[in-house]
């Protein structure tokens, strides 16, 4: 049994909450229990030893309202030096917290409606919902009321305190333009079928050093029974998961070795005592969902605007701006989306322009460009596995290529990790880069970067493929604008990165073949 299981069995891991008022009184935290920290979205920040510690905040379907924006900004800027991240599971993320910050924060985000149990840990996570749910004229349910019973139902529920890992769900109401649930534990896609509307429903996805796209299980189930279906399938990983070795305690593990079809009969015989009725496939969104940028119509006639934040980070000044042109352009809500973006809903035509302009004038204009369909992760700044720099190298990337791009008739997706665990879901972006350390004979340590190529949580629906070598970090820039160049030189018209690697080979991607031709590709 490994430390933290053994932890888990020791203390109920949401008996967390009654321990932090008693460390925050004391001014430190009892170290046997620190991991217990990450069920109330806690982690020490790097370096661990200087007691300084970073918080996820979920958002339940992902809408909230311009005032809690406001007081998300005021907590940041009063406890957090200004840092505030839209994470790519909908969730914003502060930094430089102590453990006596932390009741005072609990206080202050409950009556918002936000909360932090259950953000990290081996329990569920926060519940992916559509950022287009009540919205998209495509749309074929609205599930935020869904999502907010399955965070209601599966959030913070001591029947779910103690999973083998942790446990990711999304729910999605336009198959078409979505494909986030090919990552997560459990994935429920809205769709119809013979006119009636149901969820195909996905299993088994993740990433992290060994990557599984998830698989179906081949139903198709009424709104009425998602959250029934999402409490059995969770609790049947719950009893069968595998818990010796924390590296295959995924759910992912358990579906590979079992397959879709017998997990699906255990779900059915042991938890819900019934058989689910079988169902087709739901649509398949081309780009999985990074497509969905700038201004886009609403079934009710008005417009959400998708904000390109760069790469989730948004200083507390910008976010209360945001807030005010929510009230000003919207109905006073905003919305958080699995790509670091943010959206202000409810914009009427004639308010778009200048709504637009104003966004421009504080560098979180409604672009659909690079800069909304690139993400990255915490990085060595705070994170103590990450073995790159991320967010700033990113940013500066972004900002490099960005006016190479804007006549791109496709999006292109760039995710950058810097480590294996794939908090940025490196292997399925276009290019993916995954942050490892190099060192040189004489001691001399490098960042590098591994290139994944050419994968896809949309139509092609694969992981991306490794190529030999790796990229230093310092020509990180050229790498990416040498194989943007190429592909917009070269692709044809409508034809994604995907597509077109697939045409010329992956070969021609290789660190060592691209940086070695950069005078010529570049003249």
């Amino acid at each position: 049994m490994s430390d933290i299981e053994a932890l888990k069995k020791a203390v109920p891991p949401f008996q967390i909450f009654d321990l932090i008022p008693q460390y925050a009184e004391q001014g430190f935290i009892d170290p046997e229990r620190i991991d217990l920290l990450k069920w109330a979205g806690v982690y020490p920040q790097r370096p661990q030893e200087d007691g300084f510690l970073m918080m996820r905040v979920r958002v339940p379907a992902a809408e909230f309202s311009s005032a809690t924006m406001r007081e998300v900004a005021n907590i940041a800027e009063e406890y957090g030096r200004g840092f505030l991240d839209v994470t790519d599971r909908q969730a914003f993320q502060f930094h430089w917290l102590t453990i006596q910050d932390i009741p005072r924060i609990f206080e202050r985000l409950e009556p918002l409606g936000l909360h932090p149990k259950g953000a990290c840990g081996d329990t569920v996570r926060a519940v992916i919902a559509s950022p287009l749910a009540g919205l998209d004229a495509r749309e074929i349910i609205d599930v935020r009321p869904l999502a907010h019973a399955m965070e209601g139902t599966l959030t913070g529920n001591p029947d779910f305190q103690d999973l083998p890992r942790k446990f990711k769900m999304s729910i999605t109401a336009v198959p078409e333009l979505e494909g986030i649930h090919m990552i997560n534990d459990i994935g429920f896609l809205a769709h119809r079928v013979n006119g009636e509307v149901g969820f195909d429903v996905w299993v088994g996805g993740g990433l992290g050093a060994v990557a599984h796209l998830s698989k179906r299980l081949g139903v198709f189930i009424r709104p009425e029974e998602v959250v029934e279906v999402g409490q059995a399938i969770t609790a049947a990983y719950r009893d069968h998961g595998y818990r010796q070795n924390r590296k295959k305690s995924r759910l992912k593990f358990l579906i590979k070795d079992l397959g879709p079809q017998k997990f699906r009969e255990i779900v059915e015989n042991d938890y819900l005592g019934r058989r689910l009725h079988d169902g087709p496939a739901a649509p398949v969104a081309r780009f999985g969902g990074n497509d969905v940028l700038g201004v886009n119509p609403q079934a009710d006639g008005l417009n959400y605007v998708v904000v390109a934040t760069t790469v989730g980070r948004i200083d507390p000044t910008k976010a209360r701006v945001l807030a005010d042109l929510a009230d000003r352009y919207g109905k006073g809500v905003l919305r958080t989306t699995a790509f670091q973006n943010m959206v202000i809903p409810h914009v009427a035509t004639d308010d778009v322009e200048a709504l637009s302009a104003e966004l421009a004038a504080i560098n979180l204009a409604p672009k659909a460009t690079i800069r909304g369909t690139t993400i990255a992760c915490t990085g060595n700044q705070f994170c103590r596995l990450a073995l790159t720099e991320t967010k700033a190298r990113t940013a500066a990337l972004v900002d490099h290529l960005e006016p190479l791009t804007l006549a791109m008739d496709v999006p292109f997706t760039i995710n950058l990790t810097g480590c294996s665990n794939a908090c940025t879901r490196y292997q399925v972006a276009d290019l993916g880069f995954m942050g490892a350390n190099k060192t040189d004979k004489d001691g001399t340590v490098h960042e590098v970067y591994n290139v994944h190529l050419a994968g896809s949580i949309g139509q092609a629906q694969r992981t991306g493929t490794k190529l030999k070598g790796a990229v230093p970090a310092e020509q990180l820039n050229a790498y990416a604008e040498a194989v943007l160049t190429d592909f917009q030189a070269n692709k044809h018209a409508g034809e994604s990165f995907v597509e077109y690697a697939d045409r010329v080979g992956a070969d021609q991607f290789t660190p060592d073949a691209v940086l070695g031709g950069r005078e010529a590709v570049t003249a």
